[in-house]
């Protein structure tokens, strides 16, 4: 997979600017008469010049996939989402609005809805409990031992005289069933909180 997405684009210069740098050594006032003019002027031309820039140089949004990363897409797609969310908890800026069925209860609002976004001391706090279940999710997707943690193989090697896959062995492997359960439990919520608050991951 190769993948390459340039920054945003913004063409767009302001004829104001080109007033302000014609008097650089004063405040301009937009009412100005000859501010005006020059903008009046100027808007047509700056307009054709960002929709020219945007023909000629628009955002770049590649992506190539190659075979193999269909094979295993949940993984292949997990290394990808993984830094991105990381990224997003260390450099946000704001948060959507989490439904209080979604979060534990000590993290539930304090006021009415209608006053959350400012009152609410556990507004933003569950926002960040809900990004660190996806990332925990995409750590355990990204990690192809997570699972082992479950089993307990002990001497199943060194106390049989055959091996796994012949008749008659006898395995003494210890399987934690409640810990693996509470384990993809928790996998299947961080998938959800994804899929529900995905149009909420953007900065």
């Amino acid at each position: 997979m190769k993948i390459y997405i340039s920054n945003y684009r913004n063409h767009w210069y302001s004829p104001y600017k080109i007033c302000e740098k014609i008097c650089f050594w004063r405040e301009i006032d937009y009412d100005e008469p000859w501010v005006v003019r020059v903008n009046k002027i100027l808007e047509p031309i700056m307009t054709l010049r960002m929709k020219f820039l945007e023909l000629v140089c628009p955002r770049i949004e590649y992506v190539k996939i190659d075979r193999w990363d269909t094979w295993s897409m949940d993984h292949t797609l997990a290394l990808i989402v993984l830094p991105m969310l990381k990224q997003l908890q260390e450099t946000k800026h704001g948060s959507p609005m989490v439904d209080d069925e979604d979060v534990p209860e000590e993290l539930k609002s304090t006021v009415l809805k209608e006053d959350e976004y400012i009152n609410d001391v556990n507004y933003f706090k569950r926002w960040d409990w809900v990004l660190n279940e996806m990332i925990w999710t995409f750590e355990q997707k990204v990690n192809e031992d997570a699972d082992k943690q479950f089993f307990d193989y002990g001497e199943d090697y060194q106390s049989n005289s055959k091996m796994p896959w012949e008749e008659g062995y006898v395995s003494n492997t210890k399987f934690d069933e409640e810990g693996y359960k509470a384990w993809q439990d928790r996998q299947t919520n961080g998938m959800r909180l994804f899929a529900k608050y995905y149009d909420g991951l953007w900065d």
